[in-house]
């Protein structure tokens, strides 16, 4: 590994990170293209409530299944990243754009499920290509490509909010932009000067990622904040709308514009936290923020049924420390991990953090059927706490432990 480049700052890094995190922001507006669309396909499809959140939580089990076989394949770490990027958005994109012909939701949700499959092979390859070009200051590369990430992920909902696309053009609008994304890494992004290590074909690592102390606690706190990250994105605006109702207030597209807000504010929050596990520790900062995100979880129902302002400026400062985290999660991964393996510890860790997302997107309508909306993401409030825990165990583990300055 060129060491003395990396400290000095390669040459082209910075074009490298704008164009791959172009790339993310292209490509992940497949992952919740069809959730800006529900209320169009309820009414064609004919869809039960249970069959419509389907849609979503399909791509999340998707994802997941993608991810294992990755990991078991060590795909991220045999295939150049590039390619695995090529290959994902291509497949991505077929199958979000084949949802015009699907006609019922059955048809939907599998051809959802391949979506999320293939976007398997997006996101964690794009997270170690970029690795290659950082070292230094690595915390918050990787943060502002998990805030590409989520300004893709939020832009369905600004579509929903602006209103008046017939879902066709919304579904073949994303299915474009994925493509292009996935064109942009192959050609115009380059690997960087220090690559990880060749690695070859051997299953065996699947089992040994978690055996490395270091690995498994950054995972514990990964886990953690998964457990609260996407039933937030996928309820918050179905709970703002209630919490509107409630005050007598109509709906409109209030709820899509400020469930916008909320997620899109996370870019900002992606970069700080970036900056913060760099300066400050990445330990420090994901403790920070999964304390106080963990703590919006219980203050936001508090506040069901108040100002819709006052509930906004809370989801938004929400919106901002529960995806502040995420990259120095896997910047930890990136430095802690056998370095021949990383693509493959990386998938990993997101695959089970995303087993956790399907769970708690499923439980939330329980649990707000029991218990109503105003406390409904209470529920969500130990996984932070836990992820704190995790975090705190981290930093105190002794030097050698932990491999990489930045992590305290």
């Amino acid at each position: 590994m060129n060491c003395n480049a990396l400290e000095e700052g390669s040459p082209g890094r910075w074009q490298m990170l704008v164009l791959l995190a172009l790339t993310l922001v292209l490509s992940m507006t497949t992952w919740f293209s069809a959730s800006a669309v529900i209320p169009q396909l309820r009414h064609e499809w004919h869809l039960s409530n249970n069959a419509a959140a389907w849609l979503t939580i399909a791509v999340q089990l998707g994802f997941v299944c993608g991810a294992l076989v990755s990991s078991f394949l060590n795909v991220s770490d045999i295939v150049s990243p590039k390619h695995v990027i090529l290959g994902g958005t291509i497949g991505a994109a077929t199958a979000n754009g084949l949802l015009e012909l699907a006609g019922a939701g059955d048809i939907g949700i599998a051809l959802r499920f391949a979506t999320g499959f293939f976007l398997a092979g997006v996101y964690p390859p794009a997270l170690k290509l970029m690795a290659t070009w950082f070292r230094r200051g690595r915390g918050v590369a990787l943060g502002i490509l998990v805030g590409a990430i989520v300004l893709g992920q939020a832009m369905p909902h600004l579509i929903n909010g602006l209103g008046g696309l017939d879902w066709r053009v919304v579904i073949y609008m994303t299915s474009a932009l994925t493509l292009i994304g996935g064109l942009i890494a192959e050609f115009a992004v380059k690997e960087g000067p220090a690559p990880f290590p060749t690695a070859t074909f051997d299953p065996t690592q699947v089992w040994r990622v978690f055996a490395n102390r270091g690995v498994r606690l950054a995972s514990f706190g990964y886990f953690g904040h998964m457990w609260e990250l996407f039933a937030m994105y996928a309820w918050f605006m179905l709970f703002f709308s209630e919490a509107l109702v409630a005050r007598g207030t109509t709906v409109g597209s209030a709820a899509a514009f400020a469930t916008f807000a909320v997620i899109a504010v996370g870019a900002l929050g992606c970069w700080v936290g970036g900056i913060l596990g760099d300066r400050w520790g990445r330990t420090r900062t994901t403790a920070l923020m999964m304390a106080i995100s963990g703590s919006c979880c219980i203050l936001i129902g508090l506040l069901f049924g108040s100002s819709p302002w006052l509930l906004l400026i809370v989801g938004l400062v929400w919106g901002f420390t529960v995806v502040a985290d995420s990259a120095q999660f896997s910047a930890m991964v990136t430095e802690l991990a056998d370095q021949s393996y990383v693509g493959t510890a990386l998938t990993l860790q997101l695959a089970v953090g995303f087993i956790l997302t399907i769970v708690t997107i499923w439980l939330i309508p329980l649990v707000a059927d029991a218990f109503g909306w105003r406390w409904v993401f209470a529920f969500l409030a130990p996984g932070p706490a836990l992820g704190v825990l995790a975090m705190l165990r981290l930093k105190s583990l002794p030097e050698s432990a932990r491999l990489a300055g930045g992590i305290g």
